[in-house]
């Protein structure tokens, strides 16, 4: 598994319009073969962004990235945050969670 971290700097005044529409892109990295995505917004600094996703490989990464459907959502973004925009690859090697226990009525 690998985990892809992208640092997005909205420009001045125009955070609340990145977050709004870039949401969908992130979001799409289920459809190109993510397991998991998340897209955090600083509350310190509120134009500061960053988006991660877990893909099993590159290759799925790049299948995402370079799809007509991102290349259209950064076209329509474009303005709205500082460029460039890189991507920092990790891998996994642990995580976990705490599933809420269900409460019958």
């Amino acid at each position: 598994m690998m985990c892809v971290m992208l640092h997005w700097v909205a420009n001045p005044f125009r955070g609340d319009r990145f977050a709004e529409g870039w949401l969908p892109a992130a979001e799409a990295a289920l459809d190109y073969g993510a397991t998991w995505w998340a897209f955090y917004r600083s509350k310190d600094d509120p134009l500061d962004f960053t988006q991660v996703a877990i893909f099993a490989d590159k290759k799925q990464w790049e299948r995402y990235w370079y799809s007509e459907e991102l290349a259209e959502a950064r076209a329509e973004a474009s303005g709205l945050f500082e460029v460039p925009v890189l991507p920092i690859w990790h891998r996994v090697v642990g995580t976990g969670a705490i599933e809420p226990a269900e409460v019958e009525s």
